[in-house]
């Protein structure tokens, strides 16, 4: 189980800092729940709000030294880089258009990178974030956190196992419902950054969520799209991104010649639907679905066969799915957990880092490629809509 070494790791903590997250902020309390789940990290320093008055505030109520919140990212790097118990990693929780400047300094001070998705707001920027990693030599994690879900994890290694052959046909969904009125007119703090172009970058709906569904298509399957031809619309009066986007994939022609497909459907102005992610993967020999609001479960179908039911923890479950299932069978384990999964394993290479030894080879966090991947998926969707729906290649991004 994933949280096995938390005993030992509460004498030892990874020394983590957060940027963003302040009060307000939603992912940010979520990435300090989900790190301190499996007892591996303790949050000792924060450049919470780009408004110093609001950091402060917000560092009080996490308990952090006075001295160990920050006025800025910049200065926090350079900061924390200097101290003898310096942070080891940091959080990165802030808008799209500031994870490149904020890693960046981080990586350049030395220090490791946890940040949210997508990995930037240009792919220019995620271009030159993949050259400062390189550069750097740190260790950088994409926290894509419904790759950490142990069903995923199942099917994952069911596709790779060869249970479902030759994969020919993808279908991923993510609906919401929370954009279907202009709620960014009102000050709205989530909406308001993610519907300004300045700050969530060219993408809107794809970007936001259009990347999760992407990235467990891509994580599940290990197929990469190589072009796309996407129908993105803005609905919302006035909308200056998409909110809802439909896209058509090809993949990499197989050995067989055959090209698998796939379709993705993303959207927050479908009424009746909270955070509707869906996963369908059909292959010759069978098919698996996966959906996120009773994650669970995966359903399995092996070709000309009764569908079959695979749960968490009971008949079925695989080695994958168990090494990080916390719980016994039949009690909920579902988002924070996954995102604590990510966190725990980042752990188990931030120690080895500490330790000086080498990462564990087994590492199935999304890395600053993976990354990279999604932007050309949200620049390759928006070109291609700008097109008329025209097929776009993403390798030429």
């Amino acid at each position: 189980m994933v949280s096995a070494s938390a005993t030992s790791a509460a004498a030892s903590p990874i020394r983590l800092g957060m940027v963003g997250g302040g009060q307000g902020a939603f992912i940010g309390a979520v990435h300090r729940m989900a790190a301190r789940l499996d007892g591996h990290y303790m949050l000792v320093a924060g450049a919470l709000s780009s408004d110093p008055e609001r950091a402060r505030a917000s560092a009080a109520e996490l308990g952090l030294d006075p001295e160990r919140s920050y006025g800025s990212f910049e200065e926090m790097a350079k900061e924390e880089a200097a101290r003898a118990d310096g942070i080891e990693a940091v959080s990165i929780v802030t808008p799209n258009h500031m994870h490149y400047p904020a890693a960046k300094a981080f990586l350049e001070a030395g220090i490791n990178v946890i940040c949210d998705k997508p990995l930037t707001s240009s792919l220019d920027d995620a271009k030159a974030l993949v050259e400062a990693v390189k550069q750097s030599g740190k260790f950088f994690v994409l926290t894509h956190n419904y790759s950490g879900y142990p069903m995923i994890r199942q099917a994952r290694q069911m596709v790779r196992d060869g249970a479902l052959g030759d994969i020919l046909l993808v279908q991923a969904e993510y609906p919401q419902d929370w954009l279907a009125e202009p709620i960014e007119e009102t000050g709205q703090k989530q909406a308001s950054w993610r519907t300004d172009p300045a700050r969530s970058g060219t993408g809107g709906a794809i970007g936001d969520i259009g990347t999760h569904a992407y990235q467990l298509v891509t994580f599940v399957t290990g197929l990469k799209a190589e072009s796309v031809a996407a129908d993105l619309d803005s609905f919302g009066p006035g909308r200056r991104l998409d909110d809802n986007a439909h896209v058509l994939m090809r993949f990499a022609e197989g050995a067989d010649g055959r090209r698998a497909k796939g379709v993705l459907w993303a959207s927050q102005v479908a009424p009746g639907n909270e955070n509707g992610l869906k996963l369908r993967v059909y292959g010759t020999k069978g098919g698996l679905e996966w959906v996120q609001a009773d994650p669970n479960y995966l359903w399995y179908t092996p070709l000309g066969e009764p569908k079959r039911l695979i749960t968490r923890a009971g008949a079925g479950a695989n080695e994958a799915a168990a090494v990080v299932t916390r719980i016994p069978s039949g009690h909920p384990e579902g988002y924070l957990e996954a995102f604590a999964t990510l966190y725990t394993e980042a752990a188990g290479a931030l120690r080895a880092i500490r330790d000086g030894g080498k990462l564990p080879q087994d590492l199935l966090l999304p890395t600053v490629e993976d990354g990279l991947d999604g932007m050309r998926f949200i620049q390759g969707c928006v070109n291609s809509s700008r097109a008329d729906a025209a097929w776009t290649r993403l390798g030429t991004l």
